[in-house]
């Protein structure tokens, strides 16, 4: 284990030094122990690398919040180390940190391994609903329910031990590291440029993942030029807890075949292209089922008529996009897509003045964060007498980051200066807006 900076990930070693480096990425709410399974295999070939995601596993709790963020500290680390390329196989959330590293810095990543993942998981809205039920009840909800999502029920009914280490591995990270990283999976979409990936990859999916399953891993497989997919059967989300054998003998196989140069223990040396490195071991297929990667489907996306943007005023940049992104990630995509929707010939003009000048111009203003312009916002709609909006923004407040108390206590300053009867709507509106978003759903 390693001291570590801000901008630097916790991380350790397994394997012989002189192999090629492997990387294992951590999915949300694990620690490097779930690899544990894989690395005496693995470590046989590769000098196996583990890292923590930031507050996971007692890791330091920088948080970082976008894929970005931890590929740099993923990169950061390996530089201090003087790992310039490697094996990379990442679950999850470590599988989106695969992609980003595959897709900006290329000359890296030897080959890939993504399991569990997707090009774009979930949708932003369903993330940071998670990071406000986090900020307004702690970790405990999520914890309980991480077996669901997890695993198969008749794995954790059978492994009572394994699905207990599962919740008290979620219960021990730290809140503001884990709302970071709903965040960060919340902004990762990277759909339109998935073509681009050119390390060959393996696309691993178990057949029972409900988070994200087969469905996500054959979108993956469709656009990655040199990808192959491996659906396990019997397994769900964190497929290497739940089938270790089988995630093993599909990395071996895959960063044996479509890697070079590979480690060969026997004697000690690293093989170059051209020499034949060790035999792999036979071992049973009936616990997994590797498809070829069907014909990449051709998907017609259909948007609407982009409205006609003004010309730039005095060279400025148009703000209509950035002002679309800050709407979306204080509102939600649900809010914005439905507002857009009805918008017509004779709303339109309205929304985009609205996009461009409220959001792009004024909540793009960099002199108050967003949890200030909330609170804010809040007290100019009780004045107003806008419940309608004020519950939308109050819905807002809760994924900028301000806490049920603190909206309380917003409210309350405003009953002082906007008057009790519209601050006692407010108090109504608001309190059921928070009873929806902050219960957690079993």
């Amino acid at each position: 284990m390693s001291e570590t900076p801000s901008n630097t990930l916790q991380y350790r070693f397994d394997g012989p030094e002189e192999a090629p480096v492997l990387i294992l990425g951590p999915s949300l709410g694990t620690t490097w122990h779930m690899w544990d399974r894989q690395v005496p295999e693995l470590a046989q070939q590769w000098r196996v690398f583990r890292f923590d995601l930031p507050g996971h596993g007692g890791a330091p709790a920088y948080p970082a919040g976008s894929v970005a963020d931890l590929a740099a500290r993923l990169l950061a680390t390996l530089d201090g180390l003087g790992v310039q390329r490697f094996g990379y196989a990442g679950c999850a959330l470590g599988g989106a940190v695969g992609v980003e590293l595959a897709l900006r810095h290329p000359e890296r990543v030897a080959s890939l391994a993504l399991i569990a993942a997707s090009p774009r998981f979930g949708t932003a809205d369903e993330f940071r609903q998670r990071g406000v039920i986090v900020r307004t009840n702690g970790l405990d909800p999520i914890a309980r329910t991480s077996p669901d999502r997890w695993f198969t029920g008749g794995f954790a009914a059978a492994q009572p031990a394994i699905t207990e280490w599962a919740v008290q591995m979620v219960r021990t990270t730290d809140p503001g590291c884990y709302i970071a990283a709903c965040e960060a999976l919340a902004a990762f979409d990277v759909r339109a440029e998935i073509g681009l990936v050119g390390a060959p990859t393996l696309v691993l999916v178990g057949s029972d993942d409900q988070v994200t399953g087969p469905a996500e891993a054959r979108t993956l497989v469709a656009g990655i030029p040199d990808a192959r997919l491996a659906v396990v059967p019997g397994a769900s989300h964190l497929v290497p807890v739940e089938q270790p054998t089988a995630v093993t003998d599909l990395l071996v196989r895959h960063f044996s075949t479509a890697w070079q140069p590979a480690y060969d223990s026997a004697t000690g040396q690293t093989a170059v292209p051209g020499i034949p490195v060790r035999a792999l071991p036979n071992t049973p297929q009936q616990s997994q089922q590797v498809q070829q990667p069907p014909q990449p489907l051709a998907i017609a996306e259909i948007a609407p008529a982009p409205i006609a943007q003004p010309p730039q005023a005095m060279g400025r940049p148009d703000p209509y996009d950035a002002g679309l992104k800050v709407r979306r990630e204080v509102l939600g995509d649900a809010h914005v897509d439905r507002a857009l929707a009805q918008a017509d010939d004779f709303s339109g003009d309205f929304q985009e003045f609205v996009t461009r000048y409220a959001w792009g111009e004024i909540w793009g203003r960099p002199g108050l964060d967003r949890r200030s312009r909330s609170c804010v916002t809040l007290t100019a709609l009780v004045a107003g007498g806008h419940l309608e909006e004020l519950a939308f923004h109050t819905r807002a407040a809760l994924r900028n980051g301000l806490t049920p108390e603190e909206i309380k206590e917003v409210l309350l300053q405003a009953a002082v200066y906007c008057g009790v009867p519209a601050a006692n709507s407010a108090f109504r509106v608001a309190q059921q807006v928070i009873r929806d978003e902050t219960t957690p759903t079993e």
